[in-house]
């Protein structure tokens, strides 16, 4: 599966580099969606809630009509998943909230967790272990703890559908991806996996999928490094 990416800030489609400097902004939502209408899935991340400084809801349930949405951003409580789950979307996607960083090193929020699945269903749960320099990061990527991806998904498997991976080291730079990394999260686990960060040819995307690896596309394709007629032909191959 192919996911192409939409990130929201200020009402706008946007693209970041690691999170932090806006790189540039798409379309509207309405264009952004058409241009990727021949993907069956897609996947928004609410950039203003993850920050705490307001939301684009309009947007994202704009998306949730119109497509399969996963939708991700700030989803720190039960209530905040229920709230997305109420406007259609098909997965939720959690990160922070995940993980108990006020352990020493960060451990997994266990609690959290048992509850979110509780109330939403570990079905429509999607767990983001987004990793820089080896170790998985939150709060907005600012934050390091002392978790390796690879050794915590088994522990983290019945609170969730699946795991979003973003490479953080490469994300929005166009730079490649670390194709071992992923190697080593797809061993850890059987559940569903999909790759982010720095994913910028074909050979990146066609790689991942070999693996057994979906692949969510951001500023690859924005700025133009991956065609889309040459990724929905890989979708209506059945990728």
């Amino acid at each position: 599966m192919i996911f192409p990416c939409i990130d929201l800030m200020d009402g706008k489609v946007v693209q970041l580099v690691q999170g932090r400097e806006k790189a540039l902004e798409g379309g509207s939502m309405e264009e952004t969606l058409a241009r990727f209408a021949a993907f069956p899935q897609i996947q928004v991340i609410d950039l203003d809630v993850a920050m705490g400084r307001g939301s684009n809801e309009s947007l994202v349930r704009l998306a949730a009509s119109r497509t399969l949405a996963r939708v991700g951003g700030g989803v720190r409580t039960v209530e905040r998943a229920l709230e997305l789950a109420g406007l259609g979307v098909h997965r939720v996607i959690v990160g922070t909230a995940a993980f108990d960083v006020g352990q020493q090193g960060g451990g997994i929020n266990h609690t959290f967790l048992e509850a979110l699945a509780s109330a939403v269903g570990r079905q429509c749960l999607v767990i983001a272990v987004d990793s820089r320099d080896g170790r998985i990061v939150v709060k907005g990527w600012r934050e390091s703890t002392a978790l390796a991806a690879e050794d915590v998904v088994r522990e983290l498997e019945p609170y969730c559908s699946g795991f979003l991976c973003t490479y953080v080291d490469k994300e929005g730079m166009l730079q490649g991806t670390d194709l071992e990394w992923f190697r080593r999260l797809r061993a850890a686990t059987q559940l569903e996996l999909t790759a982010a960060g720095g994913l910028t040819t074909m050979d990146d995307v066609r790689a991942l999928l070999a693996m057994g690896i979906h692949a969510a596309l951001g500023m690859a394709i924005y700025a133009g490094r991956l065609p889309l007629e040459e990724l929905a032909r890989l979708v209506r191959e059945g990728a």
